[in-house]
């Protein structure tokens, strides 16, 4: 017997809907410059011929404990801080839906634990990640040193040229400009190294957060449809 009940799915939230590429944080640190969607894209979503389908792009965050990973995606997914600290046992994931230029769109973003004994347990979610986020403490700069080896440890389950890589600078708002400055200078020293691209947020104030998620997924999802307009048509012009 089929069941008559209709499954209502809410609106795409107003802050989730992207219709212009959203800007980069620096352009010393930077993935890509360009200010609109790719032209054949944008045509793609307009036309919107059943070419292609639902995108969804994982998303793997990862840094050392008590960098605040956690509080960054609690703070875009639910909007709220939590100042009574929990660390993350092994792995967890929160599912955001996206309205793209005019495309549905989920960016499916893991959290994973910073201790040393989940690193065997998170590191085997780590795999078809296209976008892999470092995390750090702006005040204190030695778990900026480590990103590396979180970095190196996430691309080991990944090819690094189908990853968009982030570093990102939590709890700005802990820090006084001069060393948030003097902070960023080194920080963008190791994107550069890193080939990723950097960012300071702060999830208690929110400041930078939401700018960063929806920069985050304005590059996977245009890289998701090109990927599927070249399967389905054999080519795509150059970026």
């Amino acid at each position: 017997m089929k069941s008559n009940i209709m499954h209502f799915v809410p609106p795409v939230s107003r802050d989730r809907i992207i219709s212009q590429f959203p800007k980069w944080y620096t352009p010393e640190a930077c993935l890509q410059f360009k200010e609109h969607f790719h032209a054949q894209v944008r045509t793609a979503c307009q036309q919107s011929t059943g070419t292609v389908g639902m995108k969804i792009s994982k998303v793997v965050v990862v840094g050392d404990l008590y960098v605040g990973k956690t509080s960054l995606i609690n703070r875009f997914c639910k909007d709220n801080f939590d100042r009574d600290y929990k660390a993350t046992i092994g792995v967890d994931f929160e599912m955001e839906r996206f309205e793209i230029i005019g495309m549905p769109y989920n960016l499916q973003i893991w959290d994973t634990a910073g201790q040393e004994k989940f690193k065997c347990i998170a590191s085997a979610y780590y795999r078809g990640a296209e976008v892999i986020i470092t995390v750090f403490d702006l005040a204190d700069i030695q778990t900026l040193d480590h990103t590396k080896q979180w970095l190196e440890d996430a691309l080991r389950e990944n090819e690094p040229v189908s990853s968009f890589i982030f570093l990102v600078g939590t709890k700005k708002d802990l820090v006084s400009d001069a060393v948030c400055e003097r902070t960023e200078l080194d920080a963008i020293r190791f994107a550069n190294e890193m080939q990723a691209e950097y960012w300071s947020v702060s999830a208690k104030t929110g400041e930078n957060v939401k700018e960063f998620f929806s920069r985050v997924a304005a590059l996977a999802f245009e890289q998701s449809m090109i990927k599927e307009l070249e399967k389905n048509a054999g080519h795509v012009a150059q970026i």
